[in-house]
């Protein structure tokens, strides 16, 4: 058995491999007594537990809580107690918090300064969206953003540089997809661990034992994003962050729904293909990936095959997916100027959605020359709603059209009643959605954030 190795606070650390679904939470406070890392959710949701992981690809903030040891092979951790300088002088961004009064309980300031720390390092300026996977209930947030812009723009102490560990393989880490559809394919019964943003939880929530596993955060020719022509081929293991950077430029609305995608500590660290597999009816990127007409790529040993993404999702739990295959990529078209993507939570960040309506919509001499339409939450699974499609298209586009289209969602959709809203009222924002799409589409300012006075 491999172990695992990698940069403690710029200390080389060896650990057994024994447990591959222990996390990193729990080896830093039981096994070496960094308590500063905190466990709050323990699903990485409220932040409290941010450590800063570099990898030859950068530095990111991750929820140590939900990161499995195998994960860090060969990457340097850096912790609270690895902020301060060989001197015991403070990381600026702990300067900062104590000038601007940003901690008050501080249980959760380690992980807000490690989130800060990150963002200083990155050069990144966007506080409000680098921090929403950090919560405060005591303080409140102005005097942490205030502390987070003292520092923009500042280069990172000299004592956070280091270089990585040389390493062997990681344990449990096919290198390629073709080590990982080989393996897969002898072991078709195993867990395959990507970002651990959902499987993580099957450990710390539903304490789920996990005899077999592979993790892919090594498998380098599944994290690349390749332009074919018109279409755009995204391997699965590109993160939510890289894809969102990605495609900044050619999928202006996807970007932006992918930016309301859980937190920066998790964006960093799921992947496309886990958002997919998984199945969710609630998973951000598929009725976006729907609407613009998105294949996907299957792998089982050395057979392939590609199916529409919507022909995945058969049922709640349930998808076409054979024992031992895998998700490989999914192709997307090289851009998507008409799509739009609205999602509707009771947080704007860092929520799980209630309904989430995706909306590619053709029009070609005053006519709806074709339509996609695809929602998350309405059904239990990611679905088109193929009966207001065949309600719009050859029709002219008026609001008159798309007003009698309306009364088709109760054909596509019998959502549910749950917490997070009722079947009444996911039929009715749906419907409310395709309505503000085409006051959108005709240049009318529909979004709540740029409301002036």
């Amino acid at each position: 058995m491999n172990d695992i190795a990698f940069l403690l606070n710029g200390t080389p650390v060896r650990v057994s491999g024994d447990d591959p679904t222990r996390t990193l939470l729990q080896w830093l406070r039981e096994d070496r007594g960094l308590t500063g890392t905190k466990e709050g959710c323990n699903e990485g949701d409220c932040g409290a537990c941010t450590v800063m992981v570099t990898d030859a690809g950068g530095t990111r903030a991750l929820n140590a809580c939900i990161l499995f040891l195998p994960q860090l092979h060969g990457r340097a951790v850096r912790t609270v107690e690895g902020l301060s300088g060989p001197k015991g002088e403070m990381h600026p961004v702990q300067a900062a918090m104590v000038d601007h009064h940003g901690s008050q309980c501080g249980f959760c300031t380690p992980g807000f300064v490690m989130s800060m720390a990150a963002a200083q390092v990155n050069g990144a300026t966007d506080h409000d969206d680098y921090l929403a996977g950090n919560l405060c209930r005591c303080t409140g947030y102005a005097p942490i953003v205030r502390a987070a812009e003292t520092v923009a723009g500042t280069e990172a102490p000299g004592w956070m540089a280091g270089a990585l560990p040389e390493v062997g393989a990681a344990p449990f880490a096919p290198t390629s997809s073709d080590e990982l559809a080989a393996w897969y394919a002898a072991h078709p019964d195993a867990t395959l661990i990507a970002g651990a943003t959902d499987v993580g939880l099957w450990v710390t929530k539903q304490l789920r034992d996990l005899p077999k596993v592979a993790f892919l955060h090594a498998c380098a020719d599944l994290q690349k994003i390749e332009r074919d022509g018109d279409r755009l081929r995204i391997g699965a293991g590109v993160t939510i962050a890289a894809l969102r950077k990605a495609v900044a430029g050619t999928h202006p609305a996807f970007a932006e729904l992918l930016r309301r995608f859980a937190s920066e500590q998790v964006r960093q660290a799921a992947t496309i293909g886990g958002n997919i597999a998984n199945g969710s009816p609630i998973g951000d990127t598929p009725p976006a990936l729907i609407a613009m007409g998105a294949v996907l790529h299957l792998r089982k040993g050395e057979t392939r095959r590609d199916i529409p993404l919507e022909d995945f999702f058969l049922d709640y739990g349930k998808q076409d997916r054979a024992k031992g295959e895998f998700v490989e990529a999914v192709t997307i078209p090289a851009s998507a100027a008409g799509l739009a993507c609205h999602k509707l939570s009771k947080r704007f960040d860092q929520d799980i959605s209630a309904v989430c309506g995706c909306f590619a919509i053709g029009v070609e001499g005053g006519k709806i020359a074709n339509a996609r339409i695809a929602f998350g939450g309405m059904a239990g699974i990611p679905k088109r709603a193929a009966a207001v499609e065949a309600a719009l298209v050859g029709r002219d586009w008026t609001l008159a059209t798309v007003t009698a289209a309306l009364p088709a969602f109760a054909s596509d959709f019998a959502p549910m009643t749950d917490m997070r809203a009722s079947a009444t009222y996911r039929l009715e924002a749906a419907q409310n959605m395709l309505i503000r799409y085409f006051h959108e589409r005709e240049g009318q300012a529909v979004s709540v954030l740029e409301v002036t006075p």
